[in-house]
């Protein structure tokens, strides 16, 4: 007999990263006797016992959430103390509606054709969580697969007597039904019928655009607890939004929204440290002639500030003086910056540092790669960060090129809370290795000017035009990330499935990271767990040797399986509607989704090499080594 504060034992386990990307607040899992839907932070037990520390990436989620002040923390894990307090994630039961598993039983048409039938009953009917028949023999249930949304991230369930007849109470005693044909995956062979009133209703009436079928959203938000519902509103309107249907088991049901940064030093806070040390004389400077004056006749200040132009102290000077608030980086712009700025080392080689890493001698590369490469760091150690901000249904919601959510791609959906008021977010701290990849600017600024990339870079706009004009993005304020963006992001691609045949890690567990901007032009090739999987040291080893790999993955590019036809595709086609890919598909570029930053969009290894198209369109010639 169990004693009587032994405690139950929990319905599920989920690995704590798995919390962030598809079993978070407001997600739905099915367990093995019912479904239920993850509940929002303020329903978390046992999170303030493993904070997160990244300055940086709190003052984003701050920005993101328009909130002044966040602290994050770990999704709770199981207590291993029996006598410890109760910590993990409730969960609610959802949907509230479940088909029960009656065998046998068959429905004909006026037609003539046969339909398989169950009972489609709320689950306050059932008896002991099982239906009881007629008979009263009793048979087990499971949740019914369809419930309703918007596009605000709210979810209910379907009013199926109101579905079937809008002159129906929603409170009905009459038995419904759900009758499917053939496989059951056609929502117009999907019927639900009332045995009262005889009226029958296809499940693919709920999918006709622009009709109010399943009514007007109520704002509800079941993963908050009761009482947690709000005003719901259309996009640019003050009318309600309208509700969907939704598949609980889609792949389009729930989409994390999360923001990562690496740990690593702002290159700018050395300059800010030395600037302190003496900025008692540095403040009577009038202009750059005066740093440099005191440079000369105070030994002191030209210690400290010994690695730094005057000009560049004395715009840090001038900021001070004006007492101007230095503008917030991007979450990339700080990290390629200081990948690009150290000459030899970043970070400190200590056991628990966060980040360290040492630059690379190009003297072996070749003449056509070393005009194109200028720089290769080794990334011994490194952390990366990640919180969750929201999530989103229907469809994801991109991180713009600066790893950020913009405003440039903004799609119908928005993002919902994953608490009442929120004041912490989750995140998880990874540990891992990588190799960066700088790139030349000149190099990219003249491959640009071509005139065979600028007609293939009208193509790929083209595409982009007819994705956003699909999507009711306004093509005036959406932003094309840019050629060297897709060049850069393809070669990484390539990179990727060449570096994993000799790294030990699987493809899917390298992650990347594209730089594109006035800072610098990079590609970081990183690996992280939350446990030592990520520090074995093999995509150091291939930094060491990277030119082959390099070279390996433009003799990769040059030929699809898939070819000729991948690499005549057209991005406007609107037949084959794969608008943001160029020359790319599975037999190529497309990759594990855990590895790409983009979802496997804007690629085209047309811009990285030639293929059997012949575009001339390619950054790097057609042999390296």
């Amino acid at each position: 007999m169990a004693a009587k504060n032994q405690k139950k034992p929990p319905d599920g386990e989920v690995r704590q990263s798995q919390i962030l990307t598809t079993f978070g607040p407001g997600s739905m899992v099915d367990l093995p006797d019912y479904s239920v839907l993850i509940s929002g932070l303020n329903h978390w037990k046992g999170y303030r016992n493993q904070p997160i520390y990244e300055e940086r990436l709190a003052a984003k989620v701050c920005q993101q959430l328009g909130v002044p002040r966040i602290e994050m923390y770990a999704p709770p894990a199981a207590e291993q103390d029996p006598q410890a307090p109760r910590t993990g994630i409730k969960a609610f039961t959802f949907p509230g509606w479940f088909v029960a598993q009656v065998p046998d039983l068959k429905f004909t048409s006026q037609a003539g054709k046969d339909y398989q039938t169950r009972p489609l009953l709320p689950g306050v009917r059932l008896v002991k969580k099982q239906y009881l028949s007629i008979n009263k023999k009793p048979y087990p249930v499971v949740p019914v697969r369809f419930v309703q949304a918007c596009l605000n991230g709210h979810i209910s369930d379907i009013d199926w007597y109101i579905f079937v007849n809008p002159d129906c109470r929603s409170n009905c005693p009459a038995p419904l039904w759900l009758d499917e044909g053939g496989t059951g995956n056609d929502f117009a062979d999907i019927f639900v019928r009332c045995e009262q009133c005889k009226k029958r209703r296809p499940l693919s009436d709920a999918t006709i655009p622009g009709r109010y079928t399943l009514g007007s959203c109520q704002g509800e938000r079941p993963w908050l607890g009761l009482g947690a519902a709000e005003v719901c509103t259309a996009l640019n309107s003050d009318k309600p939004e309208r509700n969907r249907l939704l598949v609980r088991s889609a792949s389009n049901a729930y989409f994390a929204q999360t923001l990562s940064v690496i740990s690593i030093p702002d290159s700018d806070q050395k300059l800010k440290d030395a600037v302190s040390l003496v900025y008692d004389i540095l403040s009577m400077a009038d202009d750059v002639g005066d740093v440099n004056k005191f440079r000369r006749k105070n030994a002191t200040v030209a210690g400290y500030i010994e690695d730094f132009s005057d000009e560049t102290v004395w715009a840090e000077v001038e900021r001070r003086l004006k007492k101007e608030t230095p503008k917030p980086k991007k979450i990339k712009q700080l990290e390629i910056e200081a990948l690009l700025s150290s000459p030899e080392e970043i970070g400190e080689d200590a056991p628990n540092g966060d980040f360290y890493a040492r630059t690379r001698k190009l003297d072996n590369l070749k003449p056509a790669l070393k005009e194109r490469v200028n720089r290769i760091v080794l990334v011994h150690r490194l952390r990366e960060v990640i919180a969750q901000i929201g999530f989103t249904r229907f469809e994801a919601e991109m991180l713009d090129i600066d790893g950020e959510f913009g405003d440039e791609l903004s799609l119908e959906v928005r993002r919902a809370s994953l608490d009442v008021e929120p004041r912490w977010v989750p995140a998880i701290e990874n540990k891992g290795e990588g190799v960066f990849i700088g790139f030349s600017k000149t190099a990219i600024d003249q491959w640009q000017q071509q005139p065979s990339v600028k007609n293939r870079g009208r193509d790929l706009l083209n595409g982009y035009i007819q994705w956003c004009r699909r999507r009711g993005i306004t093509v005036d304020v959406a932003k094309f990330p840019g050629l060297p963006y897709i060049m850069l992001h393809s070669l990484s691609h390539l990179l990727i499935t060449t570096v994993s045949l000799e790294c030990g890690y699987a493809a899917s567990s390298i992650r990347e990271r594209i730089y594109v901007g006035e800072s610098g032009y990079g590609i970081l090739l990183y690996t992280g767990t939350s446990g030592s999987e990520g520090t074995l040291g093999g995509l150091v080893q291939i930094g060491k040797r990277i030119e082959h790999h390099l070279a390996a993955a433009i003799e990769f590019g040059k030929l699809c399986s898939n070819d000729p036809v991948c690499a005549q595709h057209k991005p406007d086609d609107t037949q084959v509607e794969r608008f943001l890919h160029g020359a790319a598909c599975h037999g190529c570029l497309l990759t594990a989704e855990t590895s790409c930053e983009r979802r496997n969009e804007f690629l085209d290894r047309a811009l990285v090499v030639n293929t059997v198209e012949a575009l001339g369109a390619a950054f790097f010639p057609d042999e390296l080594e």
